[in-house]
């Protein structure tokens, strides 16, 4: 039977009673039908699962209890952070949705040389916010109790310029015609961020950046993927050499 998990964004402990948030009160009742006493599992991002019971389920009010409180075990062993060049339209929340599931650990969304998107300040935070939704909706559906993080968009050159230093972190930049494959890196890596270009490519000043940053190209096999594909088949490649798949 399928856990329905609900996130709600406050401390949550066993004993505590919780009043759900009105869109997910309005989703509890009018599309998953719970009526009191039907079991869910509320989480906050802190790690844990909290299995509540529903005491209370009306159009005006949806309350639970919380029951018990469960360490999660399914966050990866490998710490990813995905650097992704803003993508247009609707293929950005699917990269989010799709590396949140996969088990990142952060996502930071690039500007780049031959980005198509720009967004100015304003732009920027709600995307940012929307975002998180989306990633919130993959942990409720993936069974994550851990939140990637979801940063605002920066400009791949200042970003580059103050990348993750700490010491065995795999920096690894998706090229076609990187020198090097996912199953011939080589060692255990604590971290790796990976970077994953526009749908034009890296431009000159990029690929600057990225290689006095101490990134190496890693190629995919024979094939160009589109943006929204690389990165998350690196992620894939990734979790399966050195993760949990």
């Amino acid at each position: 039977m399928r856990t329905i998990r609900i996130f709600v964004d406050c401390p949550l402990q066993a004993g505590l009673e919780v009043i759900l948030p009105e869109q997910a009160a309005a989703h509890a009742v009018r599309v998953l039908r719970l009526k009191a006493g039907d079991a869910l599992t509320l989480f906050n991002g802190d790690g844990c699962d909290y299995p509540a019971r529903l005491i209370a389920a009306s159009p005006r009010e949806v309350r639970t209890r919380i029951e018990a409180v469960n360490a999660a075990a399914n966050e990866s062993p490998l710490r990813i952070v995905l650097a992704q060049a803003l993508a247009r339209g609707e293929k950005m929340d699917w990269i989010v949705q799709k590396a949140t599931e996969l088990g990142v650990a952060a996502i930071i969304p690039l500007i780049t040389e031959r980005s198509e998107v720009r967004l100015d300040a304003a732009r920027a935070g709600k995307r940012a916010a929307h975002w998180r939704a989306v990633a919130i909706a993959a942990c409720e559906q993936s069974g994550r109790s851990v939140l990637p993080a979801i940063a605002e968009p920066a400009s791949l050159e200042t970003w580059a310029a103050s990348p993750d230093r700490a010491d065995r972190t795999l920096r690894l930049a998706l090229l076609p015609d990187g020198g090097v494959r996912p199953r011939a890196l080589g060692g255990v890596p604590e971290s790796v961020v990976l970077v994953a270009g526009p749908e034009g490519g890296f431009g000159e000043r990029d690929l600057s950046g990225l290689r006095g940053a101490g990134f190496r190209g890693l190629a995919l096999g024979p094939r160009i993927l589109r943006t929204e594909t690389a990165g998350i088949v690196a992620i894939a490649a990734l979790q399966a050499l050195y993760g949990d798949l």
